[in-house]
């Protein structure tokens, strides 16, 4: 059920160089169609920012977003700057970012807005499950006016700088502040950011009360949180769900000594974390699926697993603090 590849690559974590290596190979994998790809950051972004709008939980673009684990490049962050974000923080457990990287990736964002670009489809990206009903450009969000002052060449300039500053502690950055590793709810004042988005990354996260807890901490009160969470395996086991019927032994043997995998929460587990931190859901939109492990197959601690969790593989679910 599992792959075996997955307990090596466990065993190779706890060899010198050996996380470093496997971060290496991941990231050529996902170069083409990941966060080193600039197309895709400006789809995630503008995802993210047209279901908001579309669930009024705010109306155009909000001033002060943060991002959770932002990955190999802040290009989704740097999309929500250049489409009228006047500040944003990037909260990461390891420092994957390369200053080349974002500044390929921004000199790319700076023309995909100033041609107003279309948002690239699930054609082009299929691993982003938010769907639009429109993938144009959403000029009734970014008008004409939004993006002269968005765009605005000192503007610009002013954001690059901050990209070519990142990690050097004598720079005051005016847009950007990026924060890695991230291991307290006070990194940042209470209460300071309008908007907080992840894409695949809360499935990642060992201490999920810690995070939700600090995310409502950072949030303004009619603040909104946008999550894209992935429940699949992530190719550990040969059927999408195959990861829950592993024993926490093994699943101990496949984590190896790498900073992060998988938490293996389903579904319901966020949506109680939101409740208990005083979320009100706004939307909540599952993707499903029938055809992985049956409910015999599953471990000892997920035997109590609802039908709903164990056949849900994706959800996007937006939040607001009332």
């Amino acid at each position: 059920m599992v792959k075996v590849q997955s307990f090596i690559s466990g065993a190779i974590s706890y060899l010198p160089g050996g996380n470093r290596w496997l971060f290496e190979r991941r990231k050529r994998k996902r170069k083409v169609a990941g966060t080193l790809n600039a197309r895709y950051c400006y789809s995630v972004w503008l995802r993210h920012l047209c279901m908001a709008n579309r669930h009024r939980a705010v109306e155009g673009v909000p001033r002060a977003v943060a991002e959770l684990g932002p990955g190999n490049s802040l290009g989704s962050g740097i999309a929500a700057l250049l489409s009228g974000v006047e500040t944003y923080y990037a909260f990461d457990l390891v420092d994957h970012t390369a200053s080349e990287n974002n500044l390929r990736i921004f000199e790319q964002l700076v023309a995909l807005f100033r041609d107003r670009r279309d948002i690239p489809d699930s054609e082009e990206f299929p691993q982003i499950m938010t769907e639009l009903d429109s993938y144009a450009f959403p000029a009734d969000i970014l008008t004409d006016e939004v993006l002269a002052a968005s765009l605005d060449d000192e503007r610009v300039a002013a954001i690059e700088q901050d990209l070519r500053h990142i990690g050097d502690r004598n720079w005051v950055p005016k847009h950007i502040t990026y924060v890695v590793p991230w291991n307290s709810a006070e990194v940042i004042r209470p209460e300071s950011i309008d908007m907080l988005f992840s894409m695949s990354v809360l499935e990642h996260v060992d201490d999920l009360d810690g995070t939700y807890r600090a995310m409502s901490r950072w949030l303004k009160r009619g603040g909104f949180m946008s999550h894209e969470i992935d429940f699949k395996c992530h190719g550990h086991a040969n059927k999408w769900n195959g990861h829950w019927a592993c024993s926490d032994l093994a699943w101990r043997m496949i984590r190896g000594n790498r900073p992060f995998l998988l938490n293996r929460e389903p579904h319901s587990t966020h949506l109680r974390l939101l409740e208990e931190n005083g979320f009100e859901v706004v939307a909540d939109i599952q993707k499903m699926a029938r055809s992985g492990i049956r409910r015999e197959e599953l471990a000892p601690r997920f035997r109590n697993m609802s039908d709903d969790d164990l056949n849900t593989y994706n959800a996007f679910i937006l939040s607001r603090k009332p």
